[in-house]
């Protein structure tokens, strides 16, 4: 589903459509869910970095066949997390601004969506202050990507380092709750294809 700004009639139908079948686990989430169809109830483009809560898109980048998953240093929180960010101006497909980001920050040629381009995992997490902009909220929509050549991954700058990791190594190394249940959920996708 590759949709622009000026090829959709109503930027929060098309969001609402990828949200309607998507079942959210435990309070949190639900809550986090709630609040994000209240977004798109409220907000024009609920991509607009000005506003307090906004959407962003990220992944989870796994290599099947050695159940691997890929984590990127954030020197901003100061974390190693998935990769992921705002969508570009236009944009409002959030599976390709995923994977634009994915690209631009591993450099890996051949991600896809895996299994397929389902919404794994939404969450609301604090942006502290900082880089000219004040604290605010991210809507995360969080996805899944493969790629077969894991060897070609390449930081995107020196101080963002990428770390291939088991699962449970990733687990351990992330300081964030809420990654570590997406990490719950992709090893329980990996596990259903050993």
């Amino acid at each position: 589903m590759k949709a622009r700004h000026d090829e959709v009639t109503d930027v929060t139908d098309y969001l609402a459509d990828l949200l309607r079948g998507y079942e959210p686990r435990g309070a949190v989430e639900v809550r986090d869910f709630d609040r994000v169809r209240d977004l798109l109830g409220t907000q024009p483009d609920p991509w607009l970095r000005s506003t307090p809560l906004h959407l962003t898109a990220s992944a989870l980048i796994v290599h099947p066949q050695t159940g691997r998953l890929l984590l990127r240093w954030h020197q901003r929180q100061q974390a190693w997390l998935h990769v992921g960010g705002h969508a570009d101006p236009g944009e409002c497909d959030p599976v390709a601004v995923a994977l634009r980001e994915a690209h631009e920050e591993t450099r890996l040629p051949d991600l896809a969506p895996w299994p397929d381009s389902t919404l794994q995992h939404l969450v609301i997490v604090p942006v502290p202050a900082g880089r000219g902009e004040p604290e605010h909220e991210h809507a995360d929509l969080r996805f899944v990507f493969a790629t077969q050549e894991p060897d070609k991954a390449q930081a995107e700058t020196p101080d963002a380092p990428l770390r291939w990791l088991t699962v449970n190594e990733a687990a351990a190394v992330t300081s964030e709750d809420n990654l570590r249940e997406s990490i719950k959920r992709v090893q329980s996708r990996l596990a259903s294809t050993a």
